[in-house]
Formats: structure tokens, C-alpha cells, sequence
């Protein structure tokens, strides 16, 4: 009996030993500033794996719970989660009227349906919910909608159907302004950009100091002792910037507080950028490729991405400055030079050849009028309207190229009916192999969301019918 107490007491010891040894290595690599992933309990999902190196950007209280992690959520997209970008808001759920549903899913916390570091159960989207989920609330839409009946609850996000979050583009509405329309639209281009004639609309402008007229290259204001080569003259004299009165001083001139007067800089960075171009800095952080700008952390570099990429840019860093060089800003170059020079996934490989890549081209060399070419701009930062006061807007590129990306059907709206019928467009976006191959060919799918909007409109028109007729 006394030895087996002894061992007890042993083993006792030995565990306190241990625990306390592992408590102290664990100061010590917090202490020592370590890899933080070494902490993590498991891998983040793919919308957010650029912060592994920062678990502060989310968890911006060690000691908080559910609602720190809701604020961080908020913080990052509240643009995105209201209407009419939003089809489940918070408000929806907050209405007495739509009570019950939170006593099947608590639909007003994102971790409810996208709980990081849990990859075992992870799918598109960082969704960790089952793919039946929906069937919490809409159990009995198969009484609501005839069309809907013996339908599974697991066909409710394929490809044309139901997104949670934005699902404008399949409204029944929007589906019946776009019933039978042709694969190609008799006019096919994208919005022109319109900046340079809503400039003087833009209060946040500096008109002072650039005041909107042509400038010559003896107008140039760089100081004395710096020579420009050919390049750089040419490049810049070509440019927007000099035929808007953009001169040297408008970049080159950075004031590092305000306390100090600005100093010239060779090598301004982007930060220059945001003084005539905020809002698109704004949307470029929002997007996979700004969102570490966003939180204060070093920008992303191309050995972070989880597609493939070339291997000669694993180390180049995403800015303004990675698609639109210095001086040139071409915004050609950017549209599709830009993106090839760093993806190397099969979808991006086989765009040169492609239906898509022809039109580019042509557009190019003015066989076609502009905006008719498709770039991978074009689909992936597309021409949006944005406001840019109280009373007028602008139409702009939206350099938030995460923005449309997944689900894919926010594509249609924003890009894909410029030029493809409805019909065709949502076939072709739910074609996977057609997406690898960059769209050569005809959809190998069929959705049928514009037969089922068409059946419920029928429906709906005729039960109106029925019931003016018994008045």
C-alpha cells in the first residue's frame, strides 16, 4: 500500500512538472516573438491564411471571446453585409418577425457558419456548416414554391442557385428580365471609365495643386540635378497624369508628418497613390491582394498565394506599384500583362489563345471600338459605378478582385451581361472544366434557374388572376 501511494504521488509531481514546464516554454516562445502559427490549432481557411502570421488582425483581445471575434469580422466586411449586398443581414434576423429563426442557427455571428482553424470540415468559402444548412429555415419551401418541391437541401448553392450572402443576381425579378436572350448581346462593351470627367466633382481632390489642364515636358517640376531619361520622359508624357496636370512634385513630394515641410523622394511607394486614387485604394485593400495593407502589416507577397504562380515572382510584393510601374501606369499593361506575370494556375494559363484573349487583342490594334476586348481585368475588376459625393458618381475600375470571385454567379451582373445572355452566362459559370479552359467552347452545364423563375412568375400571375376574377 505504501509503495503504490508513492507512485501516486510520483506520478502526481511528474504531471505538475510537466505542466509547468510546458507553461514556461510557452512564455518563453511568446517572450522570444516566435511563429505565431506555432500556436494555432489549426490552418486558417483560404479567405484568410495571409494573417497566420498575425493572429492579433481577429483576435484583437487574447481574453476575448465570440463578440471580439465578431467586431474583427465586422471591421473587415460591414460594406459587404448590409442590403442589398446582403441578403441575410443582421437586421433580418433582429426583426421580431424573423425571431424564431435564431432558435435553429444563430444567423447573427459570423463564426455560426465560418469558425477559422477547423479545416476537417472547411469547404468553399470557409464554410464549416453542412451543405443542408439551409433547411433550418426553409424547411417548407417546397409548399412555398411548387418548383422548389422534392428538391434536396443540398442542391440549394450549386452553381445559378442560392448564395447566402449577396444573392441579387438570382432574384426571381432579375431572372425575368433576362429571360431568353441570346448567347451574344447585339452591343458588347464594358462601362467607360469616366474619372478624368468627374474630377471636378470630387471634393477629396487636390484641384490646387493639380489643376485639370495638359502639361509639356519643360513644365515638369522635378528639382534641379535630376535628370530624366528618354524613358522616363516619354512614359510619363503619355500618361493621364501629365494630360490631367499631374506633375513630378504630385508623387514625389511626400510630406512624412505634418509637422515637417514635404521632402522629394525618388522612390515614393504607393502611399502617393491614395491622394487622387483613395477610393481605389480603399477597394484594392478589401480584395486578397491589399487585405494585409488593411491591417497594417507587410504587403503580400506572391510565395503567400494558394494557387500556383510563376516561380520568378515568388518574392515580388502586391501594391499599386506591382500592376501599374512606375511613371508608365498603363493601364493596358495592367489589365493583363500585369496578372500572367504572377499566375500560373490553368485557368489563367489558358486565357492567351482564348475567345476572350482575340477580342483584347483586337480591341488593341482598333479593329474593335473600346471596351468590347476582355481582358482579365474585365471579369475580375470590373467597371462599377461608384459615388463619389451626394449627388453624382462615377464609373471606375473595382480593384477589389476578390470582390465577384466566389460564388462566381456575382459575376453576372458585374461582368458577364455586358455581353452573353443570361442564360448562357450562369451555364457557363457553372461549368468547371469551361472555366479551366478559360471559356473556349460552349457550356458542357445547364441551370435551370430561368425555367424555375419563369415557372414561379406563371404561377404567381395566375393565382392574381384567380383571384381578381372571384372579386
Amino acid at each position: 500500500m505504501k509503495t503504490l501511494l508513492s507512485t501516486k504521488a510520483w506520478l502526481w509531481l511528474l504531471w505538475i512538472g510537466l505542466t509547468l514546464g510546458l507553461l514556461g516554454w510557452f512564455s518563453y516562445m511568446l517572450l522570444q516573438d516566435s511563429d505565431p502559427q506555432l500556436f494555432m490549432p489549426g490552418p486558417l481557411s483560404a479567405g484568410h491564411h495571409q494573417f497566420a502570421d498575425s493572429c492579433t488582425v481577429c483576435h484583437t483581445d487574447p481574453l476575448g471571446g465570440k463578440e471580439v471575434i465578431q467586431e474583427a469580422c465586422f471591421n473587415c466586411h460591414k460594406d459587404e453585409r448590409k442590403k442589398p449586398f446582403d441578403s441575410h443581414p443582421s437586421t433580418k434576423f433582429k426583426d421580431p418577425r424573423n425571431a424564431d429563426t435564431l432558435q435553429n442557427i444563430d444567423a447573427l455571428h459570423c463564426m455560426t457558419c465560418h469558425t477559422e482553424h477547423k479545416p476537417e470540415i472547411t469547404r468553399k468559402n470557409g464554410v464549416t456548416q453542412p451543405v443542408d444548412f439551409c433547411m433550418h429555415c426553409h424547411a417548407d419551401i417546397g409548399e412555398e414554391r411548387v418548383s422548389h418541391k422534392e428538391m434536396a437541401f443540398t442542391t440549394c448553392a450549386n452553381g445559378g442557385c442560392h448564395n447566402f450572402h449577396n444573392n441579387r443576381d438570382i432574384y426571381t425579378d432579375f431572372l425575368m428580365k433576362h429571360q431568353n436572350e441570346p448567347e451574344l448581346l447585339a452591343v458588347r462593351v464594358v462601362p467607360e471609365r469616366d474619372l478624368a470627367s468627374a474630377l471636378e466633382e470630387i471634393m477629396e481632390y487636390p484641384h490646387d495643386k493639380y489643376p485639370l489642364e495638359s502639361l509639356t515636358l519643360d513644365q515638369a517640376d522635378m528639382p534641379a540635378g535630376i535628370t530624366l531619361g528618354d524613358s522616363v520622359k516619354h512614359d510619363w508624357l503619355t500618361t493621364s497624369h501629365a494630360a490631367a496636370g499631374v506633375n513630378c512634385s504630385a508623387c514625389h513630394l511626400v510630406a512624412i508628418t505634418e509637422e515637417v515641410d514635404p521632402a522629394w523622394t525618388d522612390n515614393p511607394g504607393d502611399s502617393a497613390c491614395v491622394n487622387c486614387h483613395s477610393l481605389e485604394q480603399q477597394r484594392f485593400e478589401k480584395g486578397k491582394h491589399g487585405m494585409r495593407l488593411a491591417a497594417g502589416l507587410s504587403p503580400m507577397s506572391v510565395n503567400q498565394a494558394m494557387l500556383p504562380m510563376q516561380s520568378d515572382a515568388a518574392h515580388a510584393e502586391l501594391n499599386c506599384l506591382s500592376c501599374h510601374g512606375a511613371h508608365t501606369f498603363d493601364t493596358r499593361t495592367a489589365a493583363v500583362d500585369a496578372c500572367l506575370s504572377c499566375h500560373a494556375d490553368e485557368h489563367s494559363l489558358a486565357y492567351e489563345g482564348s475567345p476572350h484573349h482575340r477580342l483584347w487583342i483586337e480591341e488593341q490594334v482598333g479593329e474593335l471600338p473600346a471596351g468590347s476586348g476582355v481582358s482579365c481585368a474585365t471579369c475580375h475588376m470590373p467597371r462599377l459605378e461608384f459615388d463619389v459625393s451626394e449627388w453624382s458618381s462615377r464609373t471606375g475600375v473595382d480593384h477589389n478582385q476578390s470582390a465577384n470571385l466566389s460564388p462566381n454567379t456575382k459575376m453576372l451582373r458585374s461582368s458577364c451581361l455586358h455581353c452573353h445572355g443570361m442564360g448562357f452566362a450562369m451555364d457557363a459559370l457553372a461549368d468547371s472544366n469551361l472555366i479551366k479552359n478559360n471559356f473556349v467552347g460552349k457550356p458542357g452545364v445547364h441551370v435551370e434557374s430561368l425555367r424555375l423563375a419563369q415557372e414561379d412568375y406563371d404561377r404567381a400571375m395566375a393565382e392574381r388572376q384567380e383571384a381578381d376574377n372571384s372579386e
